[in-house]
């Protein structure tokens, strides 16, 4: 079955995640596929102090998942968005695939990058792929691309397809998707965000 892939790349407001999920809506509303992947951190911005992050924190089925669900039921997309999660007083950096069903699977980053390991636990499960519309779906998250063991588990569990969120710093990257992608016969979609962040305090 043919699976048609989008993405899109926007530059996320730090904090305020409600006008970057009213953006995105605004953005993806006019256009069709059947999976979109966005960005990395999406909804919070990247360079955020850890209070202020967990400010801006949620559930993985909470407030984006739902958006995502009417906008999925408006479009017959799904679509894998990068956002903070909050679970049990612990802070991870995640992504979740969203389709008119609601939360289809959600991923804790595993590979903190930076300075991420003072705000963020990382995750400590494997990925796994979600099967969508007759074909595998995995997710990673930005510095995950680094350790070729990632891409590979997804690919050994069957998944061909990697949806793979980033908020890119280092320029390796995108060359290092290709090899990942030839290594384990796969395709991948890697959507960084656009335009510049500056730190922002507690």
């Amino acid at each position: 079955m043919k699976l048609t892939v989008g993405y899109l790349q926007f530059e996320p407001r730090p904090g305020d995640p409600e006008l970057n999920r009213r953006r995105m809506v605004e953005l993806l509303l006019p256009h069709r596929a059947d999976l979109v992947v966005l960005p990395e951190l999406a909804t919070s911005g990247y360079c955020l102090a850890p209070e202020a992050m967990r400010a801006v924190a949620e559930p993985l089925d909470g407030p984006t998942a739902g958006i995502f669900r009417e906008l999925a039921r408006r479009t017959g997309a799904a679509y894998v968005v990068g956002l903070p999660e909050l679970d049990g007083g612990r802070l991870y950096n995640s992504a979740v695939l969203v389709g008119a069903e609601g939360l289809l699977a959600g991923y804790r980053k595993i590979h903190l990058f930076g300075f991420e390991p003072e705000i963020f636990t990382p995750g400590e499960a494997e990925p796994e792929p979600v099967e969508f519309r007759g074909t595998k779906v995995g997710v990673m998250v930005c510095f995950d691309w680094i350790y070729p063991e990632t891409a590979r588990v997804l690919a050994l569990k069957g998944a061909t397809v990697l949806c793979h969120p980033a908020n890119l710093v280092l320029p390796h990257c995108p060359r290092a998707m290709v090899t990942r992608c030839i290594e384990n016969r796969v395709f991948a979609v890697t959507t960084n965000r656009v335009g510049e962040e500056a730190w922002r305090g507690e």
